[in-house]
């Protein structure tokens, strides 16, 4: 089984889940505004139990997954990001590849957060799996989001809709080996 890395950054650390983060995760999971352009609602303790074993899954049977993001300052867990194989079945263009997912607490939106737990995922994902590209799915009304894809390097390649709402499918091709 995969135990995954810890990866830090100046302001973050990102690990796996462990079972003791099923309150964070509830925390997470029920914020309103964090939920809002994923989930529409927020989620039942239930859902984020499972979501939390399939997170779990993807580490154990991929080798990569989702992972905790706690802030160093506070020790508090305020989101989660990582690479996932969710098979969403949106097309060729889409679905073979990894698939980079973000989510943060409403009260740390705005300060570069996302951006900066991404980059560290996409340079781990780039060293441990050497993908040609990686896609990522966004609201299309998610702006803050959208802007994060953007500053990696997303663009967007077309539109869906999943579960019953329009997203941007975007992709992004791994720097050149060297």
């Amino acid at each position: 089984m995969s135990q995954g890395p810890t990866i830090e950054t100046e302001r973050l650390i990102l690990r796996r889940h462990r079972l003791s983060d099923y309150e964070a995760c509830c925390a997470l999971t029920t914020d309103p505004e964090a939920v809002r352009m994923i989930y529409r609602t927020p989620m039942s303790p239930e859902d984020t139990w499972n979501r939390l074993l399939r997170f779990a899954g993807h580490w154990s049977l991929l080798g990569y997954g989702l992972m905790i993001v706690e802030e160093k300052a506070s020790g508090r867990v305020i989101g989660e990001v990582g690479v996932a194989d969710f098979h969403r079945g949106l097309g060729d263009d889409f679905d073979p590849f990894p698939e980079m997912a973000w989510m943060m607490a409403q009260d740390v939106h705005g300060r570069g957060y996302a951006t900066e737990a991404v980059k560290a995922v996409l340079g781990w994902m780039q060293v441990a799996f050497r993908p040609d590209q990686t896609v990522c799915i966004v609201d299309a009304q998610n702006l803050p989001s959208l802007r994060v894809a953007e500053k990696l390097g997303y663009h967007p390649i077309g539109e869906a809709e999943y579960k019953g709402k329009p997203v941007v499918k975007l992709r992004r091709f791994a720097p050149a080996h060297g």
